[in-house]
């Protein structure tokens, strides 16, 4: 069901369109490569394990952990209200 200028579906494409993008960060996020010996931030060593379950690690658990609590702004708002284009 339509709702003003929208076409029927418009919201279930901008929920998909939502998905994907969440999608696509995280498959760019992901490390790939050869891993580190060394934390590339504080210069520790990398377990050997934590290097062949994440190939391309480059940072230590403590700093990633660091780096995973800091807030992530992906830019783009979906939302069509006046408010939500103010923030």
């Amino acid at each position: 069901m339509a709702t003003g200028w929208a076409p029927d579906g418009a919201v279930q494409d901008q929920i998909d369109d939502t998905v994907a993008d969440g999608v696509n960060r995280a498959r760019a996020r992901m490390v790939s490569g050869e891993s580190a010996l060394q934390c590339r931030e504080c210069g520790e060593d990398i377990p050997e394990g934590r290097r062949q379950a994440l190939p391309g690690v480059k940072l230590c658990i403590a700093c990633q952990s660091e780096r995973d609590r800091q807030p992530v702004f992906s830019g783009i708002n979906r939302r069509g209200s006046k408010d939500s284009q103010l923030r």
